[in-house]
């Protein structure tokens, strides 16, 4: 009870810092303070016709100088600050705190990414393998409530990261790939969709969706990648090929005297083009570092994650604290009406 009356007959509910943090449920009648004044003065008049005193002769020094004459202001005072406290009382002030619940119907979403030793081959920037982890990296980071998983392959497939949220640990793993992960030489895409498919085939998630990069035929492994495509097709996981590189002469490497050197590069696009069209996604074809980001900018835009909200709003209302003061200074202009103050002069 103490600290309900403290709160009431605290200073700072007049301060402007706390007029500052108010929302007004009715800010139209806050006009009303411009209107009192002129109201005071007309009742002002209306008085004085109704009412006409005696003008008395003082001398100007008594007039002038002493202060006790302003004592008859006091009760238009209290009046005037009741009426303003009854406006700020009617304007509503409120403060509003609300809060916002975020949720997802999230996408299960595994990166398989090829690390033969193609993909060191330079027709990017350093290489193939280094901008693809760097823009797998940045598609993890522009997702928002989706399970990712990691599958990496060469001669064999091995599941780099589960289906998680964690995609701070994610991007760590994606960062430490290195083409000395496996010994087993070779391109085993088939191997790579069943290992991702078989992370994928418990989870209830209303979608799931495998992104394929490679730069080569399949050439190793005991799975055909179409036959894999199928098997994830049936568990209803659509797919997405990428293939990275360029056909034909491409740099790798340096000879004795500085000089780039060239190597061939072949990309079976045919066969990743199939795992597409087999997995209800899209085939797509990077030749160069920008056009990969395009190409991930893309799936991000195909894949949308539905994010759902609710919000809770909380509002505190502060009429009663004006109100209470407005009854205040209206009590204490009724005592001094009364009084000598309201007729200092003529007593």
């Amino acid at each position: 009870m103490r600290e309900q009356l403290a709160e009431f007959f605290s200073w700072s509910w007049f301060l402007p810092e706390t007029f500052k943090t108010y929302e007004w449920e009715n800010p139209w009648i806050l006009n009303l303070v411009w209107i009192i004044p002129l109201f005071m003065l007309i009742r002002k008049f209306v008085k004085f016709l109704k009412n006409p005193v005696l003008e008395l002769s003082l001398p100007k020094k008594i007039s002038r100088n002493n202060p006790w004459t302003y004592l008859r202001l006091i009760p238009t005072g209290f009046f005037f600050i009741t009426l303003i406290l009854i406006v700020i009382a009617l304007g509503r002030p409120q403060r509003s705190n609300e809060r916002v619940e975020q949720y997802t119907e999230g996408i299960d979403i595994i990166l398989v990414m090829d690390i033969s030793e193609s993909m060191d081959l330079q027709d990017f920037t350093p290489n193939r393998l280094e901008a693809s982890k760097k823009t797998a990296i940045d598609f993890i980071n522009g997702r928002f409530g989706d399970r990712i998983g990691m599958v990496v392959f060469a001669g064999e497939a091995y599941s780099l990261a589960p289906l998680t949220n964690d995609y701070e640990l994610l991007s760590d793993l994606i960062s430490e790939i290195s083409f000395d992960m496996m010994e087993a030489k070779g391109t085993a895409i088939g191997s790579a969709i069943a290992s991702a498919t078989n992370r994928m085939k418990d989870a209830e998630s209303a979608s799931k969706v495998l992104i394929l990069l490679s730069d080569g035929e399949s050439n190793a492994g005991n799975v055909d990648p179409l036959f894999a495509a199928q098997l994830a097709s049936a568990l209803d996981i659509r797919i997405y090929t990428i293939a990275v590189g360029k056909d034909g002469m491409v740099p790798y490497g340096t000879d004795f005297f500085g000089r780039p050197q060239m190597v061939e590069s072949y990309l079976d696009e045919s066969t990743l083009r199939e795992i597409a069209k087999i997995g209800n996604g899209q085939f797509f074809r990077a030749s160069d570092g920008g056009t990969l980001q395009t190409i991930f900018d893309e799936i991000n835009t195909l894949e949308k994650t539905e994010i759902l909200e609710n919000r809770y709003k909380e509002t505190s209302d502060y009429y009663r604290i004006y109100l209470f003061w407005a009854m205040l200074f209206f009590f204490l202009w009724m005592l001094a009406k009364s009084s000598f103050l309201n007729n200092f002069l003529l007593d």
